[in-house]
């Protein structure tokens, strides 16, 4: 197939070349044209060093240029940049082929999970054309080819089984799923409780404390996502859990490593600076908060993360005061 990419960061780097290995060729596009001519002219991808462009892969600064005759359509820019992009896109066309999102998050006061934002703007008819894949997967490994398993969804079976067919190789297992929202949920909140765990094991709090933080996230993510018609085994799946498990335990998770920084008094914008990545779990945690006040479910983690970000709360007093809070039965 000829495949649209849009976006060049690592993880739409890594995936275009996943592609280009699955004998698909690839046009992907990007805004930062200093980006397109490094690695149309067989240099590293400054953040995975030692990769450059398979022989398939062609990248531009111009969008119609790399959606012209498109069978595929996949994006990895930001959560906050997803609705300006595709609404460039749809200045170009109207999608006839699959649209894959690959980006983790919830929209900002719309409250929207990122394949909802998709059909928002090119359109109602574009529904059964659009899915996404999520799960336990770090640009540095699946660049690498180690293995592991995610998720294709999709709103239509027929995009979900193209999806996972299409990126499914020797190295990334494609699970289908058809619970799209519950997909979306996982991928996007567990990045906020990453943040959560790295600022404890920054401050020093152990092991036991960290895995306590992932339980009780896990238990606030299903809230939410049950809440919102979503399979709660969705959320104990590769989308949820798994990725989760991941995200939580690892300096390879800019998420976790944005909440080292924030541990040792580094502010938000400094540890953004440090990072040099977007740190989704920093976007979401907005997101996740306000949908959380609209249905009236407890997310005290989430909170607490928002407090320490925005609000400028220090992850002693947040540490106390999830500490001190009234303990009721354990409920799953």
């Amino acid at each position: 197939m000829k495949i649209a990419y849009l976006g060049s960061g690592s993880w739409g780097f890594c995936l275009a070349s996943l592609l280009a290995s699955n004998h698909h060729d690839i046009t992907s596009w990007s805004l930062d044209q200093d980006l397109v001519n490094r690695l149309n002219n067989h240099q590293e991808h400054p953040f995975l060093p030692g990769f450059k462009r398979k022989e398939k892969m062609h990248f531009t600064t111009n969008m119609a240029e790399a959606l012209e005759n498109a069978d595929l359509i996949v994006e990895s820019v930001t959560s906050a940049g997803l609705r300006p992009v595709l609404s460039q896109l749809k200045t170009i066309m109207t999608p006839k082929c699959p649209v894959v999102i690959t980006s983790k998050g919830i929209e900002q006061h719309t409250g929207e999970i990122l394949p909802e934002v998709a059909v928002a703007v090119l359109g109602e008819s574009t529904r059964h054309l659009v899915g996404m894949i999520s799960g336990p997967s770090f640009a540095n490994e699946v660049i690498r080819s180690l293995p592991t398993s995610v998720v294709g969804t999709a709103y239509h079976t027929d995009a979900m089984k193209l999806i996972c067919d299409t990126f499914t190789n020797h190295y990334f297992r494609v699970y289908p799923n058809s619970d799209i929202k519950g997909v979306a949920f996982g991928g996007a909140l567990k990045n906020i409780i990453a943040i959560a765990c790295g600022i404890s094991d920054g401050m020093g709090l152990g092991h036991s404390s960290r895995a306590a933080l992932m339980t009780r996230g896990l238990h606030e993510i299903r809230k939410l996502a049950v809440a919102n018609s979503c399979r709660p085994e969705t959320i104990n799946g590769l989308s949820g859990l798994g990725d989760l498990c991941l995200t939580c335990s690892s300096s390879m998770s800019r998420n976790y490593r944005f909440g080292l920084l924030l541990a040792k008094g580094i502010s938000p914008s400094e540890s953004k600076d440090q990072i040099k990545m977007v740190v989704e779990g920093a976007y979401t945690c907005v997101s996740a908060l306000q949908l959380s006040k609209q249905l009236n479910i407890p997310m005290p983690i989430t909170e607490a993360v928002y407090k320490i970000i925005y609000e400028g709360m220090s992850p002693q007093t947040a540490t106390a005061a999830l500490m001190q809070r009234t303990i009721k039965e354990e409920h799953l």
